[in-house]
């Protein structure tokens, strides 16, 4: 089965046709800016050499709490998807505007919405209830969802690959690009992760703030005269890396910390302090550590925040062989000997989760 595979970023849409063996055989991507898509520019894109597809995936940031595993798209499962707008306002809207225009193109081709939310679906009680009022939870199913699920799901299956060890593995799958989460993995399924009611919660990311004091935001918004809009946009697209070094590209923070930059030194030490702590707070929730897997822009591509992470993580048996660090490429062990926690470093593949979930949902 070939299955063309639909990723609507933030600014852009990714086409990948994947064949019956999971190679790529084209690849397309659109500007999207603000989720918006221009259909003649993707209509052309699909009649312009990227080949005959017998299945859409399409990447749906939410799916909820009804949504456990991906689902053939019809009139009933989109109109659920479109009442999840208002958990994910600034993600969702993104994915449908992607579906809408893929289905316009592609009308005869049957459809399947593959969820960053699903792989989190087995996260247990403690971990995925706020303790907040049973009224707020109960009305409004308030709770942490955790996103990322397509790339840490794929995590699950390619890092045990990887080692030729059997997958009953303690994994803490690091997720590090534009968005950033973290994942406790045990023997392929989420225990925990970083992200929780939204994509917000969590670690510092390039223009996210992650996890702050909420009373700080109440604080915020009763003295100040802030309004809500102001303050959410500030906390998506102001903050991270971008508020604390005044840019949102880690490969410029590196450079400039290098240099003796006070502002970018603060953000990457923030940075990793954060990052190492949900490092060990997931290897705490899976009760020890087997490995540890690098995946996303930041973590395949900056090996000094990869090394500057497990410096402070010996303590959990992380060890990471310099060399071996700075010459990664995509899918590399770069564990240090004596270690006995093991060190990956993972190229990204969502394409090949979701292309795997279109084939199990329709029976491929």
């Amino acid at each position: 089965m070939r299955v063309l595979v639909v990723n609507a970023g933030s600014s852009t849409l990714k086409l990948s046709l994947l064949d019956a063996a999971d190679r790529i055989c084209a690849e397309r991507e659109l500007d999207a800016p603000r989720g918006g898509i221009e259909a003649e520019a993707l209509a052309a894109a699909l009649a312009g050499g990227l080949g005959e597809a017998d299945a859409v995936g399409h990447r749906i940031v939410h799916g909820g709490e009804r949504f456990a595993q991906a689902v053939r798209i019809d009139g009933g499962v989109e109109a659920e998807l479109r009442a999840l707008v208002d958990l994910a306002p600034l993600h969702q809207p993104k994915s449908l505007a992607a579906l809408d225009a893929v289905s316009a193109a592609l009308p005869g081709l049957p459809a399947v919405a593959c969820f960053d939310t699903a792989f989190h679906a087995t996260l247990p009680p403690a971990a995925r209830t706020y303790a907040l009022p049973a009224e707020w939870r109960e009305r409004w199913h308030v709770r942490r969802y955790g996103f990322h699920g397509l790339s840490h799901a794929w995590v699950a299956r390619r890092a045990p690959e990887l080692l030729g060890v059997e997958p009953g593995l303690r994994i803490v799958s690091c997720h590090l690009g534009a968005g950033a989460s973290l994942c406790a993995i045990a023997a392929g399924r989420s225990l925990d992760t970083t992200m929780g009611f939204t994509p917000l919660e969590g670690l510092v990311m390039a223009t996210r703030s992650g996890s702050v004091d909420p009373g700080l935001l109440l604080w915020l918004l009763e003295r100040t005269g802030m309004s809500e809009p102001e303050l959410a946009a500030a906390l998506e697209h102001d903050s991270g890396l971008l508020g604390l070094a005044g840019s949102a590209d880690m490969r410029e923070v590196l450079a400039r910390a290098a240099e003796g930059d006070a502002a970018a030194g603060l953000a990457l030490d923030v940075y990793v302090h954060r990052l190492r702590a949900g490092i060990a707070a997931m290897s705490a929730a899976l009760g020890g550590l087997d490995v540890l897997a690098f995946t996303g822009g930041v973590g395949e591509r900056a090996p000094e925040v990869r090394l500057r992470a497990a410096e402070g993580l010996a303590f959990l048996g992380v060890r990471v062989d310099r060399d071996r660090n700075d010459a990664a490429g995509a899918d590399a062990e770069i564990t240090a000997e004596g270690a006995s926690a093991r060190t990956v470093v993972l190229r990204a593949r969502e394409d090949l989760e979701i292309a795997a979930q279109v084939r199990r949902a329709l029976g491929g």
